[in-house]
């Protein structure tokens, strides 16, 4: 039998595409029509590459966007300014790495607004257009091997807005996420609506313990991520479980990361969520360990697993037999048709910044391959 791989969406966008997306996203001039032969030609590429790294679950890379998360300030109200973003907790107290890091990695170049207005839904058309280009690719991937491919893109889940665009309006959180939750519901259901899976990225419930509310108490986390888990199922409420897949991480930055909330004190709460595929860290050196929570958890039987079996932080290219090694973990939990492989995290979370040499996200993508393969054959 065949197993499936995936990823968690972002990909490299490369030295020609990253310019124009700053640039959009900085309120700068920019050429739109070259903005837009860059990003479909980049969109084109990246499904005809994973095809032939053997992905078979594929996204668009969120070429279009600026990044995973503020993407969303150029099609909801209620955003403006700048926000410095405050040191993750581990890397607070290491400033010469936090250089080290800087230059390794670049600069977070991207706008961080706040909220400081009512958020409401006011322009559809970059969704429309994010769907578009990714039928486009489908179109002439479909054309070129006589099936289409089946595919992804990904979406800002409520709570991840309030982790990453701060509350200076709202009288609660749980006032934010209300109107969140009516503002990102069109988005979501128009992905499902073009025949895509919509995946909800959610480093809030594990990455935001240690950065956006790390003076928070582990009591008020655990909250905030109840609260953002019940709002997320409220705005995916009209979709069908297992067309959403959900994604959780501790940062895709490679630091100490001593200070990440374990997985066994969410795995909870991430189980009340309504998508039936997660996507979780499981490769890196802080998380690896951490199948063995998934073994005690009590997995409802309509939960897919996709464990993260390369890391996004490293330009080493796992062995094929790590891969299939790491797999066997989490076949022997959930069996083979509840289990996709997946990646860590995204290859280019923001544009400009990530350590991950584009060529090294493609091996990195083929060995996923030939490791998913060699533990199928174990079966």
């Amino acid at each position: 039998m065949e197993i499936a791989t995936t990823h968690v969406g972002s990909l490299p966008r490369g030295v020609e595409l990253t310019p124009l997306l700053l640039a959009r996203d900085h309120g700068e001039d920019y050429d739109a029509d070259a903005f837009e032969r860059a990003v479909q030609a980049a969109i084109d590429d990246a499904v005809t590459r994973q095809l032939e790294a053997g992905v078979s679950i594929l996204s668009d890379g969120e070429l279009g966007k600026v990044g995973y998360s503020t993407y969303v300030t150029e099609r909801l109200s209620g955003f403006g300014g700048h926000a410095d973003r405050m040191p993750a907790k581990d890397l607070a107290p290491l400033p010469e790495l936090r250089k080290k890091l800087a230059a390794i990695m670049g600069s977070q170049e991207f706008t961080r607004a706040q909220c400081i207005g009512e958020v409401k839904l006011v322009n559809s058309e970059p969704a429309q257009d994010d769907i578009r280009r990714l039928t486009v690719a489908l179109d002439e991937a479909e054309a070129a091997a006589g099936t289409r491919p089946r595919a992804f893109m990904n979406a800002a889940s409520p709570g991840l807005i309030t982790a990453f665009q701060l509350n200076r309006y709202y009288p609660s959180h749980e006032a934010y996420l209300a109107d969140l939750v009516d503002a990102m519901r069109p988005e979501y259901e128009a992905i499902v609506g073009a025949g895509f899976d919509l995946q909800l990225d959610c480093p809030d419930l594990a990455m935001s313990r240690h950065t956006g509310y790390q003076s928070a108490s582990e009591e008020e986390f655990l909250a905030i991520a109840e609260a953002n888990v019940e709002a997320m199922n409220a705005a995916t409420a009209n979709i069908p479980p297992e067309k959403l897949r959900m994604h959780i991480c501790w940062g895709n930055y490679e630091g100490p990361h001593d200070h990440d909330i374990p997985l066994e004190k969410i795995v909870h709460i991430v189980l009340k969520a309504r998508p039936t595929t997660i996507l979780f860290e499981a490769a890196n050196p802080r998380h690896e360990h951490e199948w063995v929570v998934w073994s005690d958890a009590k997995l409802p039987e309509e939960k897919i697993l996709a464990p993260g079996l390369i890391d996004t932080c490293s330009n080493y290219v796992e062995h094929p037999e790590l891969i299939a090694q790491r797999l066997g973990h989490f076949l022997d939990i959930a069996g083979p048709d509840r289990v996709i492989a997946s990646t860590d995290c995204g290859f280019g979370t923001f544009a400009g910044y990530g350590k991950i040499d584009p060529a090294v996200a493609w091996m990195k993508l083929k060995v996923l391959r030939e490791g998913t393969d060699i533990a199928a054959a174990r079966l």
